[in-house]
């Protein structure tokens, strides 16, 4: 396995430089530190300050090696790792979203982690992260934090509209969404238009955007527009918020749910710190975690989420080596634990989900639906496919196109980037 490593590794710098060592910028001299360079992509406000205490404890021992960071905002990273692997200059280490995994591994940008100290606990981590994290038979990354979509709900305002119980179909939903907007004139429910969130409508109806094993493209399925057309009821009636298809529609939905403006919305985990900052839930407790509504296949569901730590194969051995033995420590459940209790995040490995850990509702609360979620296919191109939904969805919503319209020019657009997919 080393040796199919270091081949791998060879592969991947000849096709950069001569003298490509990562982004360490390997002003490191032979007898000291090796200097490694991590591109974290996580919040820089919320979640950074836990990484970088981290890092102090790595580095006081492990003498050895100094750890570079930098904190690359998440909606840039892709796109510039891409570049710089592509080039010169990349981190020895990135926080990737489990989506970019198996994209850079095609690529050759990512090192194979089986048989390495990184990957040395593989059997604590929970299998499917581990099988997202791999391509073409190898392992590319050790997953850090996972995370899920659920439905969450203000207990309160539900409560107060005489719902004991959270609803397990969309109908249901609606149902409560009118009794909250009948009883607290607040709305019971707000919707995104976000092709991400949009997903857990297609996996209600047994589908996804594309039959990664048939290879065939499934959007415009009908499975898929039963799906989406349960998703676009959902922005009118009593109780349910029109569409909001701004460029903050992502903020004004956080916002509304967190001041206690709207009963239930879909979110992920990444959120909880927020909602703990809201008026709304400066009680903990009043957090509602739920799983997904079921579609009218009985079925719910939600994608599988969260980042992965993966190495540079570009980099030199020694960097390797060094980068290799960081995410070890990063992905330890001692440090998964700390990086729970300070952060809210979800664990990937089940020992680190401690008593103390499991007292946050938030992480108890998307534990239980974790069940629920949905890994991706091992397809490079998957996560890309939401790119076009996310041009379309808006439109439909906004009533600028129908149903039919917009789902048939997704399918075109994602025709081009899986070329070798049928319709």
């Amino acid at each position: 396995m080393r040796r199919g490593i270091a081949a791998s590794a060879l592969v991947a710098s000849l096709a950069l430089t001569a003298t490509a060592c990562g982004g360490s910028g390997s002003d490191s001299k032979s007898d000291g530190p090796v200097t490694i360079t991590w591109w974290d992509t996580s919040n820089a406000t919320n979640e950074a300050p836990t990484y970088k205490a981290l890092i102090s404890q790595f580095e006081a021992a492990n003498k050895g090696v100094k750890v570079k960071y930098v904190n690359v905002p998440f909606d840039q990273a892709q796109n510039k790792f891409d570049t710089a692997a592509g080039s010169t200059g990349a981190p020895d280490v990135l926080r990737s979203e489990v989506g970019w995994t198996p994209a850079f591994a095609k690529k050759g940008y990512f090192l194979p982690l089986d048989g390495t100290e990184a990957l040395a606990d593989k059997d604590k981590f929970q299998s499917s992260l581990i099988t997202q994290a791999q391509y073409d038979g190898k392992t590319y990354g050790v997953p850090l934090v996972t995370d899920t979509l659920a439905l969450v709900y203000n207990k309160a305002i539900f409560a107060k509209a005489g719902i004991t119980t959270p609803p397990k179909t969309w109908d249901e939903l609606k149902a409560d969404a009118s009794k909250i907007d009948a009883k607290e004139n607040v709305y019971g429910y707000w919707g995104s238009t976000q092709a991400y969130y949009a997903q857990t409508f297609l996996y209600g109806e047994g589908t996804d955007t594309v039959d990664a094993s048939a290879k065939k493209i499934t959007v415009d399925s009908d499975a898929a527009k039963k799906a989406y057309g349960t998703w676009l009821s959902l922005f009118k009636g009593q109780g349910l918020h029109k569409a909001d298809t701004t460029a903050d529609a992502y903020a004004h939905i956080q916002d509304a749910f967190v001041n206690g403006q709207v009963g239930a919305i879909i979110q992920g985990p990444w959120e909880i710190t927020n909602f703990y900052k809201g008026k709304a839930f400066a009680d903990k407790s009043n957090l509602g975690i739920a799983t997904i509504p079921a579609g009218s296949t009985g079925k719910s569901g939600a994608p599988t989420g969260g980042h992965n730590l993966s190495v540079y194969a570009g980099s030199d051995s020694a960097h390797q080596k060094a980068a290799l033995k960081f995410v070890n420590f990063m992905t330890s459940a001692k440090s998964q634990t700390e990086i729970a209790l300070k952060n809210s995040t979800l664990p990937t490995r089940e020992d680190a989900y401690t008593a103390e850990v499991k007292a946050d509702p938030g992480i108890a609360g998307y534990q239980s639906v974790l069940s629920a979620a949905q890994p991706r296919p091992a397809l490079p191109e998957y996560s890309s496919l939401w790119g076009p939904l996310d041009i379309e969805l808006p439109k439909i919503a906004g009533g600028k196109e129908s149903l039919d319209t917009g789902l048939s020019n997704a399918e075109v657009a994602i025709a081009k980037l899986v070329p070798d997919f049928s319709k």
